[in-house]
């Protein structure tokens, strides 16, 4: 599973779509979108939506919906311009989030820390053709490993972003951490959104996915009142919870230095008190990390280890709990949130 290395050349761009794309599977996409690549697609619209799926190869509910969107309007004009960009196909093809030796594909956009890698790179060439074509909106869809509701992420408090967000559902998660997401670099020039859709695989996903973009084509402008208080839930991401570098953990085997809990992922979105146990350790070392969205350490102010549980300290919501090891150590155990009040005005 050596991924295909980056090219060094411009990002690949194309003006129609390749045959067979339509009912292809993610996991055979590969074959006819070997490297991440944009296609251009005009409407009667000239203002562009711009969608970003299998940004992470596992979460393949953002492919499916984009087929579905295409094969509605198969041999007609679309409402408004698309562009579509497809990204990690060569981890889709083995159904992971991405391949050993990649980056994550969600962590390489203008603003990463990787800002030299090559993925960074044409991350960055991306933005600036965007930029110069002109986008109406940006959306980039996934999925989670854990049991979540769905919900759409945004990085400002801004009017269009939060009517965007809503037209998926009341369920918002502000976030500015962490840093390299597609959303938030599409965010300096134009309303952006990140779906997270639920698991994969499940036919609700696909079709609330499906509803939303296609709502997104028909949308003429956003609406010039603010958001109504009532209309959203909206959380903050607060702090970013990860298993220590030299830290065993598991769901199951007892010998591990982290023994995690293996009913965590029904606390997703769910207000947990102090006290609330994540896991069980041998040592008196704390076997998590905590830090906030400037990427400092911040595991005293949210966890602490009592005899021999490693507890929350204080109330919080967490999200993306899930019981996938691997993605565990790809990306983090969980984030944290608090309730965020709607200014009025917004």
């Amino acid at each position: 599973m050596q991924p295909i290395l980056p090219s060094t050349q411009p990002i690949r761009q194309f003006g129609s779509l390749p045959d067979g794309l339509l009912n292809i599977s993610a996991e055979a996409l590969h074959s006819l979108i070997p490297e991440p690549a944009l296609f251009h697609l005009s409407g009667k619209r000239p203002e562009t939506l711009f969608v970003s799926v299998l940004l992470h190869g596992n979460e393949s509910t953002g492919f499916l919906a984009v087929q579905k969107l295409l094969q509605k309007y198969h041999g007609q004009t679309l409402p408004r311009s698309l562009t579509l960009f497809f990204g990690n196909t060569q981890a889709a093809r083995f159904n992971l989030r991405r391949l050993d030796g990649q980056p994550d594909f969600n962590r390489i956009w203008p603003g990463t820390f990787l800002s030299e890698s090559p993925e960074a790179l044409w991350a960055a060439q991306i933005c600036q053709i965007m930029l110069q074509r002109g986008v109406f909106a940006s959306v980039d869809v996934h999925n989670n490993t854990g049991l979540n509701p769905h919900y759409a992420c945004i990085n400002k408090l801004d009017k269009d972003f939060l009517h965007l967000g809503a037209l998926f559902g009341r369920l918002l998660v502000y976030f500015t951490h962490p840093k390299g997401t597609q959303s938030s670099a599409f965010a300096e020039f134009c309303p952006a959104v990140t779906l997270e859709c639920g698991r994969p695989g499940q036919p609700h996903g696909t079709e609330h996915a499906f509803q939303f973009l296609d709502s997104c084509l028909h949308l003429h402008e956003f609406p010039a009142q603010p958001i109504a208080k009532q209309d959203v839930d909206i959380y903050h991401t607060v702090a970013q919870v990860t298993v220590a570098e030299d830290v065993s953990y598991s769901f199951s085997d007892a010998t591990v230095d982290l023994r995690l809990d293996p009913e965590l992922e029904s606390l997703n979105f769910t207000e947990i008190p102090a006290g609330t146990v994540l896991g069980i350790t041998d040592s008196a070392l704390m076997p998590l990390i905590a830090k906030d969205n400037d990427g400092k350490p911040v595991t005293e102010q949210f966890l602490t280890v009592t005899d021999g549980q490693v507890q929350i300290t204080r109330p919080t919501m967490p999200s993306m709990l899930t019981l996938d090891e691997r993605v565990i150590g790809q990306d983090c155990l969980c984030y944290l949130m608090e309730r965020l009040a709607v200014e009025t005005g917004i």
